[in-house]
């Protein structure tokens, strides 16, 4: 029997035989996000897919020292990309990158979020690459946008079970998101003049593929070491992505609650689950900002860096396991896309 937070294995396609998405909260990895075949009432025109489809890949890196982030993002009509690179010990932003593309032709993010992943993004003489090395459990980021360069190697090998979540969405269609637990890294972070070994931090990615609606919020956090971490948003995809890594397994958690004040963003930020699962006070350090408007769309985008502190439970019955310094990120977004 499995228990009330304990995940069932992912299925091996987003549709069943009769084109229905396999909704759920899943623990393992999917070969592709294929949405071809989806049948009523989640069935939608070829114009509607265009306007609708949103695809991304996030990427995170973690060390006592250094935060970065990492984004592609293709959403049918355009696309763009971002990576900033925070010094904790400076606090504050010594790399940085962001640029709107030309659809079709600067970006891709491929339909397969683990094995086989393959993200890039290229425009003029700047260039973003991640990519799962075949054969390996090895996935590559390489980054070079003028003085500010990523050469990193995230290994999943001994990396608990990844998350897979699929769910529909008001407004939308459907989403599916793959999502990474800690993983060791390597390599380095040029910026600013100065070389960020990443060899002792933690990775994790964040990959989604879905149909969502045309005004789209959330509030997320997300932080990992090796043997613990989490991932929780509350907005668009329910309790769908709400989860806990803890000793190599994968625990499904409940609705999440965010407190903050949206006007000052270097105020703590308390969150915590439904399920009394999770209680932690989280203060940032720095924070990268960005609202756009293109007249047909716009966002606004905070994503404060930080460290999260007080406790997680595996279960109701279990102790708490204390949270100290877990270096991560919060976010508030809005898009109308």
């Amino acid at each position: 029997m499995i228990s009330s937070n304990q995940l069932m294995t992912a299925p091996a396609s987003l549709l069943d035989a009769r084109g229905q998405p396999q909704f759920g909260k899943f623990s393992g990895q999917i070969a592709q996000c294929d949405w071809t075949g989806l049948s009523a009432p989640y069935q939608r025109s070829g114009p509607w897919r265009y306007f609708h489809h949103k695809r991304w890949q996030y990427v995170a890196l973690a060390t006592e020292e250094l935060f970065c982030g990492i984004a592609i993002v293709d959403l049918g009509w355009i696309n763009t990309a971002f990576a900033y690179a925070f010094d904790r010990k400076q606090g504050k932003e010594v790399g940085s990158f962001s640029q709107d593309g030309l659809p079709g032709l600067t970006a891709n993010v491929g339909d397969r979020p683990a094995a086989g992943a393959a993200s890039s993004f290229r425009f003029l003489a700047n260039s973003i690459d991640y990519r799962h090395m075949a054969g390996t459990d090895v996935y590559r980021l390489q980054l070079r946008c003028g003085a500010f360069e990523i050469d990193a190697e995230l290994d999943a090998g001994s990396a608990a079970p990844f998350l897979l979540a699929l769910g529909p969405i008001a407004g939308g269609a459907a989403h599916a998101t793959q999502k990474s637990s800690g993983m060791p890294m390597r390599g380095v972070v040029k910026a600013s003049g100065k070389s960020y070994m990443l060899d002792s931090g933690v990775a994790s990615f964040d990959y989604s593929n879905g149909f969502l609606a045309r005004e789209t919020s959330w509030r997320w956090a997300s932080a990992h070491a090796l043997d613990m971490g989490f991932n929780l948003q509350a907005g668009y995809f329910g309790t769908q992505e709400n989860v806990l890594w803890l000793d190599g397994n994968l625990i499904s958690l409940g609705q999440a609650s965010f407190q903050f004040d949206a006007s000052n963003p270097m105020s703590p930020w308390h969150i915590r689950t439904d399920d009394g699962l999770l209680d932690l006070h989280f203060q940032p350090e720095g924070f990268r900002r960005e609202n756009k408007d293109l007249l047909i769309a716009a966002s606004r985008y905070l994503q404060p860096v930080g460290s999260f502190n007080g406790w997680v439970k595996a279960s109701h019955d279990a102790e708490p396991r204390l949270v100290r310094d877990l270096v991560g990120v919060t976010e508030d977004h809005f898009s109308r896309w």
